[in-house]
């Protein structure tokens, strides 16, 4: 398996260079140098295979031996050990719940992967590895829990100050260990930009071996493309074209999406569903894309300026706008909709959804009102207890907490303050590493 930049398609590097590195010398995203096709038996029978066997084969068929079978089945069977079931609301809308793995959101599947996988190709290093990672929210908590004591790994986390909720912000900085939050006096992008400035810096890189845990990196999108098979397989209907509603902030989870599609999954459409943060679904409507500083929403995780994966996007469409509005519709919400929207799950269908997947259901809603016949699949990304006092005010019922979030509520804080300039985050780093 090769991989190249999408800043410069003639060259390429492999497999584990690629998820080593995290991100090119050019600033650009590693893509594969192709999607092989998965055979027509295996979709047409995913109801004979477990969660672990669809994403063993997915993988052994996109990695193409380049780690040996017994070991790739040891990576998957350790960080796929959650159940990604379906409820459905009716019998054309249905909620893929992705919030039962450790930290109970869908970032659970790409950072245990990732994890095993990085440690895997780490053996024998004696360097450490720093992973940075920027999070609006919900990567932090999935990427602290996934790599929490890994031999030979540190962990430095950047997120924005006041702008995730109390118990996101204790999956960030209440673990030790391996693990430092930086708390970043801005917004998500200033944190992401932090993360590419360390990543371009050759000074830097000399002294410290970084590699990123974002869905830049392309460790991060692969098991979230297993999901994709896995709902598919539980609605089992192979004769009504099925759509998939993804909330959207970086678009990593629809650009997985797209690669499921791109190795044979018959995926009729996909929706984006955005908060006030709509710069994709603006450039699906209009064909600019102009990105901004993010704005501050209910649905935090989405709050997004200038989302990286659409860069992968772009080069999946052929840099084509055209193609990818055909394959794409996107729709944008502001927060009285978004809570509207938890309002209405709950009162229809006794249903508590977090106000990601609330997003998500009223695009397909909208989407529904020019394609009536649709059946969708809604990514519900996270567990409605990480956005407690948001959701209680709407549904005015309590909304119980798993027992693993809620020991985090009494814990200590420890976080470092962090402004937005680069020299002083970098002086932190080869202080500390």
């Amino acid at each position: 398996m090769r991989l190249y930049s999408t800043n410069n398609t003639s060259s390429f590097v492999s497999l584990s260079e690629a998820i080593m590195k995290g991100l090119p010398d050019d600033n650009g995203l590693f893509m594969p140098e192709y999607f092989p096709k998965l055979s027509e038996q295996f979709i047409n029978n995913l109801k004979d295979y477990t969660f672990q066997e669809i994403a063993f084969e997915v993988t052994r068929t996109l990695f193409q031996g380049f780690i040996p079978e017994n070991d790739l089945k040891k990576i998957i069977n350790d960080s796929i050990n959650f159940p990604a079931p379906i409820q459905s609301l009716d019998n054309q809308t249905h909620i893929l719940e992705l919030f039962h793995g450790p930290s109970l959101a869908f970032k659970d599947f790409g950072a245990r992967f990732m994890a095993q996988i990085m440690s895997y190709f780490n053996r024998g290093n004696n360097k450490e590895l720093v992973i940075l990672v920027a999070t609006s929210g919900d990567t932090g908590g999935a990427v602290a829990s996934g790599f929490l004591k890994a031999k030979g790994i540190k962990v430095v986390i950047l997120y924005p100050k006041g702008k995730v909720s109390m118990l996101q912000e204790k999956q960030l900085t209440t673990l030790g260990h391996n693990i430092s939050a930086l708390e970043v006096d801005g917004t998500f992008d200033d944190c992401q930009t932090l993360v590419k400035q360390a990543f371009l810096d050759k000074e830097l890189n000399s002294q410290i071996r970084l590699t990123s845990a974002n869905s830049i990196n392309i460790a991060r999108l692969i098991p979230q493309s297993f999901y994709y098979f896995e709902a598919f397989k539980q609605l089992n209907d192979y004769y009504n074209p099925i759509t998939f509603v993804v909330p959207s902030g970086n678009y990593g989870n629809i650009t997985a999406g797209l690669i499921a599609q791109k190795m044979g999954l018959p995926i009729s459409h996909f929706i984006a569903a955005s908060n006030a943060n709509d710069i994709v679904p603006h450039y699906l409507c209009t064909g600019n894309y102009n990105p901004r500083p993010s704005i501050r929403t209910l649905s935090n995780a989405m709050d997004v300026g200038n989302p990286s994966n659409f860069a992968r996007m772009q080069d999946l469409f052929g840099f084509t706008w055209n193609n990818m509005s055909k394959n794409i519709s996107g729709y944008s919400f502001t927060d009285q909709e978004t809570k509207r929207g938890i309002k209405d799950v709950f009162e229809q269908f006794n249903y508590v959804i977090d106000p990601h997947g609330a997003v998500g259901y009223l695009a397909f809603k909208a989407y529904q009102k020019n394609h009536p016949k649709t059946k969708g699949i809604i990514l519900e990304t996270a567990h409605p207890s990480k956005f407690k006092n948001s959701v209680e005010d709407v549904i005015k019922e309590k909304v119980n907490i798993p027992e693993r979030l809620a020991v985090l509520a009494n814990k200590k804080k420890e976080s470092i303050l962090m402004n937005t300039d680069f020299k002083p985050f970098k002086d932190w780093l080869i202080k500390n590493y």
